[in-house]
């Protein structure tokens, strides 16, 4: 197979990672031609994040880079975004869409690492292992059975029924778990586990509930004082999940009290934005509960396949235009573009742009062999696959179609 040939060779198209990403996602890339690539090691904001995107076509970011609206406006040679984590709120991801830019994530490639870390939270829950390790530290020795329990026989409710709740809910039954979940969509059960009509039922029926949602408006505050207060007496929860989805301090008045027996968090709605910024919450100082600083998914088997991930989705959408895990941008999912030449063309989604498209291409008189059509909202995208073209003539004519947004040719 012939590879297909960029507008722009592989090897002057820069790449900055920040973020310390992990080192396997500069060789993805270099397997791939991707050659001249910056690695940073930490986060960058303000006029030193600006200054660093000058140039730069392809940037990949984790949690703590915000790549807001003011900053993209600056980077104007960006044509794509990779953020090498399961979140995107990092970014002005519908800003990014208005200037062409599609957003990639790493949606599944931590799922494991979260959920092995749950269950080895709810471990240490039950058996109150935290408690006694930080009074041994201290040179108190609490051997006792009281308040101790195995998970065999007890409910989980998982809250979130996607590709880490699920996972949970595997290993949870293979620990001799009773499942139950909620969801708020239909989802395919796995094992034995119970879907529940609504989350007050997982609530009122969990021995501990943990929460696997994604931060929408929807799921904001999801967990209050009064759904709190529907959990079972003496329940444990855990929050893995997203920071804004619990009320943290109407968790923190019920854990003083005893209305929950426990919790496990490792997500917070404010977090330090670096090593010496102090970490505060309402949660800190209160003995049964564990705290850990976002690391759910902060494994180096997890940050490896995130590596890999989303370096191949920049790859291909640099060398073929494939769009299938943006969160931004109309989905397409392209063959190779052997023996053609490959137009993209991204645009507002407006009525006679295709047409002006096809117009231009008509008068370089080839032959279209293939041609795809996505919109998403204010955004379409098209890809024609064409015999022959001459970038020179047609590149300057679809960029001055009206509601032209950005255009390349692969050839």
């Amino acid at each position: 197979m012939t590879a297909p040939r960029l507008s722009r060779p592989r090897e002057n198209i820069k790449v900055l990672l920040l973020e310390g990403i992990h080192e396997r996602a500069v060789e993805a890339l270099a397997e791939r031609g991707y050659t001249n690539v910056e690695r940073v090691m930490s986060a960058l904001q303000g006029d030193d994040l600006a200054a660093a995107l000058a140039g730069v076509r392809m940037v990949g970011i984790r949690s703590r880079t915000q790549l807001t609206a003011e900053v993209l406006h600056s980077a104007d040679r960006l044509m794509a975004i990779g953020c090498f984590c399961i979140g995107t709120n990092q970014v002005a991801v519908d800003d990014a869409a208005r200037r062409g830019i599609p957003v990639f994530h790493a949606p599944h490639s931590n799922t494991r690492s979260v959920a092995e870390l749950v269950i080895g939270l709810a471990v240490m829950l039950f058996r109150d292992v935290f408690r006694k390790s930080t009074r041994a530290h201290r040179g108190a020795w609490l051997k006792s059975a009281a308040g101790a329990h195995e998970l065999r026989g007890k409910t989980i409710g998982i809250v979130g029924y996607g590709h880490i709740g699920s996972q949970v809910s595997i290993l949870a039954e293979a620990l001799g778990m009773r499942v139950l979940f909620y969801d708020i969509v239909p989802k395919l059960i796995l094992g034995n586990a119970t879907a529940r009509p609504a989350l007050r039922d997982v609530l009122a029926e969990s021995d501990l509930v943990t929460l696997h949602v994604p931060e929408t408006p929807e799921t904001r505050g999801l967990i209050t004082a009064e759904r709190l207060d529907q959990m079972k007496p003496g329940a444990f929860l855990v929050n893995a999940s997203r920071g804004s989805v619990v009320d943290v301090e109407a968790l923190a008045e019920r854990l003083h009290d005893g209305r929950i027996g426990g919790a496990a968090v490792d997500v917070f709605p404010r977090e330090p934005q670096h090593k010496d910024e102090e970490f505060v919450s309402p949660l800190r100082g209160i003995d049964n509960v564990i705290l850990t600083p976002h690391v759910g998914g902060s494994t180096v088997e997890a940050q490896r396949n995130i590596a890999i991930d989303v370096a191949i989705q920049l790859a291909a959408y640099s060398d073929a235009g494939n769009t299938t895990s943006a969160v931004n941008f109309p989905q397409l999912n392209l063959a190779p573009h052997e023996a053609c030449h490959r137009v993209l063309h991204v645009h507002r989604n407006r009525p006679g742009v295709l047409r002006a498209v096809h117009d231009v291409i008509g008068g370089e008189s080839v032959n279209i062999v293939g041609e795809h059509l996505q919109t998403r909202g204010d955004v379409g995208y098209v890809v024609l696959d064409v015999d022959a073209i001459d970038q020179q003539t047609a590149l300057p004519r679809l960029r001055t179609i009206d509601g032209t947004i950005r255009a390349r040719i692969l050839y």
